[in-house]
C-alpha cells in the first residue's frame, strides 16, 4: 500500500490479471477443463518460453534499451545444441552441446553489445540487424546434416531423451515435494536473514510481520504447485510428479534475481537504467555493464529457445522468432518491468510470461482464432504500459509535492 501511495504499482497489476485469467477461463471453458491438473500443468509448460524469454528481455530493458533479435538468437543456440548431439552426425555428449549453442548465443550478445556501447548505434537499429542476421544463421544451421532442415529429438540416444525431458520429463512425486521443502526453506532463509541484517544496520526494511506473511505465501504456492503436478494426469497409465522445466525455470529466476538484486554488478544496472550520465560520472564503466547485459540476454534467450526445442521435440524453420520477440517484450512489460530503464526484476518477466501463456491456453481451449490471441495480449500490453507510465508521473507528483 505504501508503494501504490508513492506512485509504485509493483507486481499488483499482474497479479490482477493473472486472477482475471483464472477467474473468466475457469468459468467460460468447456467443462471448466482450464483449471484442471493436466492443463495447468500445460499451462506451466508453455509459459517456460515466454518466462525465461522474458526474463532475458529485462536486462536490455531495465538499461532503457531493447534487444529484438532474441527469438533467431536463441533459436540459433538451440538449434546448434540439437545438431550437435544428433547420434548420425556429431554425437556430441548433451553437456557439451547445450554449453556450445549458449555460448554461440553469449558471443552473439557481445558483439551486439560492443557495437551499442562502444560505436554507440541504438539498440533498435542493432538488433534489428540481429535479428535478421541469426535469421539467416538459424537456417543455415538448420540444414546441416542429413535432415532436411528438420533436426529433432526423436530416438533412443541419451542424449536426445535429456534434451527432449527438459520440458516433458518430471519428477519422482516425492522428490518433488523434497525439493519444494527445500526450495522454501532456502528462500525463507534468504529472505529473512536479508531482511533482519537490514534492520539491525538500521537500514530500509519490512517489518518482520511481513517477512513472515512472504515467507509463508512463497510455501503455499509451492504446495499448491507441487499437489497440481502430482495428480495423475494420464487418462491411461501414471503421469504425475513437477516437469523440470519448473525447477529450470525457477533456477533461472533465482540466478538472475541474485545477479541484479545481490550484487554490485545489478546495482550498476539499475542505476545506468535510472540515469546513464550520472553513473558515468560516479565512475561506472557503462560499455563494460551494457555489453554484459546484451550477453547475458542472448544467453538467456538461448535457455528459452532451448526449452522451446524441447516442446517441439526438435527445430524446424517455422519457428516464429518475431513473434517470440514481441512476446518476450510484452511478458516483461505486463510483468512490471518499465519500458523508460531502471526499474525491473527477473520475477516479472515470469509474471509476465505467466499472464500471456493463460491468455494463449485459455483461448486455445475456446477454439477461439489466433486474431483474438494478438487483439487481447495487445490490450493487456496496453494497459500494462499505461499503468506504467501514470505509476512514473505519480511518483514524479510525490516527489515535487514532498520537495
Amino acid at each position: 500500500m505504501a508503494r501504490i501511495a508513492a506512485g509504485e504499482s509493483g507486481v499488483l497489476p499482474v497479479i490482477v490479471a493473472m486472477t482475471a485469467i483464472v477467474i473468466v477461463f475457469g468459468a467460460i471453458s468447456p467443462n471448466h477443463v482450464f483449471l484442471l491438473p493436466v492443463n495447468l500443468v500445460n499451462l506451466f509448460q508453455q509459459s517456460a518460453v515466454f518466462m525465461v524469454l522474458a526474463m532475458a528481455e529485462g536486462f536490455a530493458l531495465v538499461l532503457g534499451e531493447i534487444d529484438l533479435s532474441v527469438g533467431f538468437v536463441g533459436a540459433c543456440g538451440a538449434a546448434i545444441t540439437v545438431q550437435l548431439v544428433q547420434p548420425l552426425t556429431t554425437n556430441w555428449h548433451w553437456t557439451l552441446g547445450i554449453l556450445t549453442g549458449l555460448l554461440f548465443c553469449a558471443a552473439f550478445g557481445v558483439i551486439q553489445g560492443t557495437l551499442i556501447t562502444r560505436l554507440r548505434l541504438p539498440s533498435f537499429i542493432v538488433t534489428l540487424g540481429g535479428y535478421l542476421i541469426a535469421n539467416g544463421l538459424f537456417l543455415w544451421i538448420l540444414n546441416f546434416g542429413p535432415f532436411s532442415g528438420y533436426p529433432n529429438l526423436a530416438g533412443f540416444s541419451n542424449n536426445l531423451q535429456i534434451i527432449y525431458n527438459l520440458m516433458w520429463g518430471t519428477l519422482d512425486p516425492t522428490v518433488s515435494w523434497i525439493l519444494a521443502a527445500v526450495v522454501v526453506a532456502g528462500l525463507g532463509f534468504w529472505m529473512w536473514f536479508s531482511d533482519h541484517r537490514r534492520r539491525t544496520s538500521g537500514l530500509v526494511a519490512p517489518p518482520a510481520s511481513l517477512t513472515l506473511i512472504k515467507i509463508g505465501l512463497i510455501a503455499v504456492v509451492a504446495v499448491v504447485v507441487v499437489g497440481i503436478c502430482n495428480t495423475n494426469r494420464a487418462s491411461i497409465g501414471v503421469l504425475e510428479g513437477v516437469p523440470w522445466v519448473i525447477p529450470i525455470v525457477l533456477g533461472v529466476l533465482v540466478a538472475w534475481t541474485i545477479l541484479l538484486q545481490r550484487t554490485r554488478y545489478g546495482r550498476y544496472v539499475y542505476a545506468i537504467g535510472g540515469n546513464p550520465e550520472a553513473a558515468r560520472r560516479a565512475g561506472i564503466n557503462l560499455a563494460l555493464i551494457r555489453t554484459a547485459a546484451f550477453a547475458l540476454c542472448s544467453l538467456t534467450a538461448g535457455i528459452g529457445m532451448l526449452l522451446y526445442a524441447s516442446l517441439l521435440g526438435g527445430m524446424s524453420n517455422n519457428v516464429q522468432g518475431g513473434q517470440y520477440v514481441l512476446y518476450a517484450v510484452a511478458a516483461a512489460v505486463i510483468g512490471g518491468t518499465s519500458l523508460f530503464g531502471g526499474r525491473g526484476k527477473a520475477l516479472h518477466g515470469v509474471l509476465g510470461g505467466l499472464v500471456i501463456g493463460g491468455i494463449y491456453n485459455g483461448m486455445f481451449l475456446m477454439s477461439l482464432s489466433v486474431q483474438w490471441e494478438y487483439v487481447v495480449t495487445g490490450l493487456v500490453l496496453l494497459a500494462a504500459v499505461t499503468i506504467d507510465s501514470l505509476s512514473r508521473r505519480g511518483a514524479a507528483t510525490g516527489s515535487v509535492a514532498r520537495v
